[in-house]
C-alpha cells in the first residue's frame, strides 16, 4: 500500500510537470517571458522556479544536490532570480534544465522509501519525510500549474491541460463571450 501511495504522488506530480510545460506550446519568446501580473508572474519564470525548487526538494533535503548550480534563497542578490528569464537564459535551457531536474527527482523519488526523511534548511532545519515533500511538491506544481492555465487563458484565449487540448478548443470565442456576459450580469446583480 505505501508503495502504491508513493507511485500515486509520483505519477500526479508527473502529470502536472507536463501540464505546466505544455502551456508554453505554440507562443512566442516574448510571450513566454512577459510580466503579466502586478508581481511579474511569467510563464517561463514558473518553469523557472519549479525547476529550481523542485532540485532542492528532491535534490538538497536528502544529501543527493542537483550537479547544476541554483539561485539561492539565502542571499538577498539571489532571492526571486527564480521567478524570471534574463535575456541571456534560452527557453530551450531552462525547460531542458527542467527536464534534467525532472530525472535527478525521480532517481531521488525511487531510491527512497516514504518515511526516508531529509533536512530542509529553509523549513528552521526541519527533519521531514520524503512522504510531505512529495505532497508539498505536488501541490506547489499544482499550483503553478494553475497560474500558468490562467496566463495563458488571458495571453491567448488558450484553455486545457495539454497541448492537444489547448488546440482542440470545444467552445468558440463567441461562446466564450456569451458565458462572460452572462457571468458578469450575475456578478452585477448580486452586488
Amino acid at each position: 500500500m505505501i508503495d502504491d501511495a508513493k507511485a500515486n504522488l509520483h505519477s500526479y506530480l508527473k502529470y502536472e510537470r507536463e501540464a505546466v510545460l505544455a502551456k508554453l506550446d505554440g507562443l512566442s519568446e516574448y510571450d513566454v517571458r512577459r510580466p503579466l501580473t502586478l508581481t511579474g508572474t511569467n510563464l517561463l519564470g514558473l518553469v523557472k522556479h519549479l525547476g529550481t525548487w523542485e532540485a532542492r526538494y528532491l535534490g538538497e533535503v536528502f544529501s543527493r544536490p542537483f550537479p547544476e548550480p541554483l539561485p539561492r534563497w539565502d542571499v538577498r542578490a539571489e532571492l526571486l532570480a527564480d521567478m524570471w528569464a534574463t535575456e541571456h537564459e534560452s527557453r530551450s535551457a531552462i525547460i531542458d534544465r527542467y527536464r534534467r531536474v525532472w530525472e535527478h527527482s525521480d532517481a531521488t523519488v525511487e531510491a527512497l522509501a516514504l518515511d526516508a526523511t531529509g533536512r530542509v534548511a529553509w523549513w528552521q532545519d526541519a527533519e521531514v519525510p520524503l512522504f510531505n515533500i512529495l505532497v508539498h511538491l505536488l501541490a506547489e506544481t499544482s499550483r503553478h500549474a494553475g497560474h500558468a492555465d490562467i496566463l495563458r487563458e488571458e495571453l491567448d484565449g488558450a484553455v486545457g491541460i495539454d497541448a492537444e487540448g489547448m488546440a482542440t478548443q470545444r467552445h468558440d470565442v463567441a461562446f466564450w463571450t456569451a458565458r462572460r456576459e452572462e457571468i458578469e450580469r450575475a456578478a452585477r446583480s448580486a452586488s
